[in-house]
């Protein structure tokens, strides 16, 4: 992927937010597919007429078929302060994640104990707590329907691996494509229908108030939601 088709959502001499496109790695891994941490250092590097190596820091990743909103630091300060902030929980962080089934409640919070399979990659999602298992935590809205769908919002309040994913599942609500989780059929590109919408913060340098918002991906469904929700 060449740094022109990046999306850029805010940048600063501090911070720079990214709209990832399903299928996009955030940082390398073995497949050895070009990541867009390695995207992002080269706009960097060109855009500024760098020197040697480019400064880039990940505070979050999202999975490979997620969309949506990643925030990166161009400074070790930056950097240190964004994850001080995140144990803290003064970062939200808001999904969107289409289900064809709904919960039973419009709205609430789920709490889950999560177990990580490393050699499947995948987690397990108990109601109660398991050897090994981390505590995920995240509260939920329905926020729109289609004939078919449902549009829920999710404010991530602990970040396990595939926690949404995981969760959804548990409830009975698999996200759409998410083969993985349960749900009976993939989206036709390879993607699941979850996307990091929306990451509301006090800047760490600035100080000033920041909210940014991911559009979501060049799709029917997506964007019908998106124009009922405005």
């Amino acid at each position: 992927m060449s740094h022109s088709k990046i999306e850029i959502l805010f940048e600063d001499n501090h911070l720079i937010a990214i709209n990832k496109h399903s299928g996009e790695l955030v940082q390398p891994d073995k497949t050895g597919s070009i990541s867009l941490e390695e995207t992002v250092k080269q706009y960097i590097k060109e855009k500024y007429n760098k020197s040697g190596n480019v400064y880039l820091g990940i505070t979050h990743r999202i999975d490979r078929p997620v969309s949506g909103l990643v925030l990166m630091a161009k400074s070790a300060k930056a950097l240190s302060r964004l994850n001080q902030m995140l144990q803290e929980h003064k970062i939200s962080k808001k999904y969107w994640a289409i289900t064809s089934k709904k919960p039973d409640n419009d709205e609430g919070t789920l709490i889950h104990y999560i177990r990580r399979n490393e050699q499947k990659n995948i987690s397990y999602a108990f109601n109660k707590e398991v050897n090994g298992g981390k505590k995920a935590e995240l509260k939920y809205k329905v926020a729109g329907k289609s004939d078919r769908y449902y549009l829920i919002e999710i404010e991530l309040i602990t970040g396990r691996h595939h926690q949404i994913r995981a969760q959804l599942s548990e409830i009975g609500c698999s996200i759409k494509g998410d083969l993985k989780y349960g749900f009976n059929r993939s989206n036709p590109d390879g993607s699941i229908s979850l996307h990091s919408r929306e990451i509301s913060l006090i800047h760490p340098v600035t100080k000033r108030e920041l909210k940014i918002i991911a559009p979501v991906p060049n799709d029917k469904l997506w964007l019908y939601f998106q124009n009922i929700i405005k």
